[in-house]
């Protein structure tokens, strides 16, 4: 049995990177940079205006209420070309160019105008509601780095710099495959002593968000059939991740099968609860996660193991789930001899704090518990966590 810690070294090590190629922004959210997004302009490209209003000299509104001429217009699109001298004020609309000789925009809320004239109310100081130019980025700053994940939140900043198509990992093609005698499809109805297949669906939900996931059909426990689809998925697929069948009962047969092929197996058990008997193996190029058949196991470890070797395949900066820390709101108990990742619901508390909240769990078959998971918490072995400490848990 090894520590969570050695087996995400061990993955490290064998996980091979992808190439890259180069796709339409449009699709890119989700991707792995395999380049630098870098800023080809100043943004913003001039001294542009906050507001609707009128561009002025802030020196000659001090003594507000003062009258001012209008000599023009600088609209988005369509600056004014002039220049604002003494006694002088041009209408302006907001994202438009501050014209030359302004240094302040009073908005129209302070202003009444009569033809021909404005009247300044308020007095506008140096810099008002002006964006000046470069204030948010200089020219060749660099705005994201390789490795990144593109978020939807990301896609206008790109834009922005003229990035119509970019350069990004390829995503693996990863295949799921639920064994056990007792699995049917979802669509039909269990008979005595059976379950349907939620795992496979749980499973390509997490995965579709960071690679190409396909589920493939159920197979029973049966040697020969489960080592022809093995067999096939590895010269198809990047990553196989199966579940059921690694642990050690009479009808365990995904490790005899792997080790029948000449797969290479890194580890086969891990200090952790749930989710002891992970399977992680190699046969040709293609990486296996066996992962327990239990779904809240089956989960836990796919985003603990296999999420984090899917994206480094992709040469993300950050492959791991992120960490953060919260209260426990009751005593968390770990296993005397593995270390516990528990689902739990985290949410702020009366008080402002991040609060670990129960979730009446109760066994690794509790996927009812699970549907209310936002966070993993981590209890080290042996240990225990009190009502009001402070846990270490990982985001989902």
């Amino acid at each position: 049995m090894i520590p969570i810690s050695e087996a995400l070294k061990i993955i490290e090590r064998e996980t091979r990177l992808l190439a890259a190629e180069k796709i339409d922004l449009e699709n890119a959210v989700g991707r792995v940079l395999d380049q630098e997004i870098v800023a080809d302009m100043d943004l913003p490209p001039f001294d542009r205006s906050q507001m609707d209003g009128f561009a002025v000299k802030s020196s000659e509104t001090k003594n507000a209420p003062v009258r001012l001429k209008i000599i023009g217009e600088s609209v988005a699109g369509k600056g004014f070309g002039g220049e604002v001298n003494a006694g002088e004020s041009v209408r302006i609309m907001t994202g438009a160019p501050v014209p030359s000789g302004a240094d302040a925009v009073q908005k129209v809320e302070e202003t009444r105008e009569e033809t021909g004239y404005v009247e300044i109310l308020e007095a506008a100081k140096l810099g008002q509601n002006i964006n000046l130019l470069a204030s948010e980025v200089t020219k060749g700053a660099r705005i994201f780095e390789r490795g990144e994940i593109v978020t939807a939140q990301m896609i206008a900043a790109i834009a922005s710099f003229g990035y119509a198509r970019i350069e990004v990992f390829k995503r693996p093609k990863v295949a799921i495959l639920s064994t056990g005698s007792e699995i049917v499809d979802v669509a039909e109805t269990p008979r005595q002593d059976q379950i349907r297949n939620s795992n496979s669906l749980m499973l390509k939900a997490f995965a579709d968000r960071i690679c190409d996931a396909h589920v493939l059909p159920l197979v029973a426990d049966n040697v020969e059939s489960l080592r022809k689809v093995i067999e096939n998925a590895v010269r198809d697929y990047d990553v196989l991740i199966t579940t059921g069948g690694v642990s050690v009962g009479d009808y365990d047969f995904t490790k005899p099968v792997l080790r029948e092929l000449g797969a290479e197996i890194f580890f086969e058990k891990i200090s952790l609860k749930p989710g002891k008997p992970t399977v992680f193996a190699r046969l040709n190029d293609c990486l296996i996660f066996g992962l327990p058949g239990n779904p809240v196991s089956s989960a836990v470890t796919f985003y603990l193991f296999a999420r984090t070797a899917i994206w480094r395949m992709q040469s993300a900066k950050k492959p791991e789930l992120k960490r953060g820390f919260a209260v426990a709101a009751t005593k968390l108990k770990a296993a005397k001899e593995r270390d516990s990742v528990l689902p739990a619901s985290v949410a702020t508390n009366e008080k402002g704090e991040l609060e670990i909240e129960s979730l009446r769990f109760n066994g690794s078959s509790n996927f009812i518990a699970f549907a209310r998971a936002n966070a993993l918490v981590f209890v080290p072995q042996g240990k225990s966590i009190e009502k009001g400490a402070v846990a270490e848990i990982l985001f989902l």
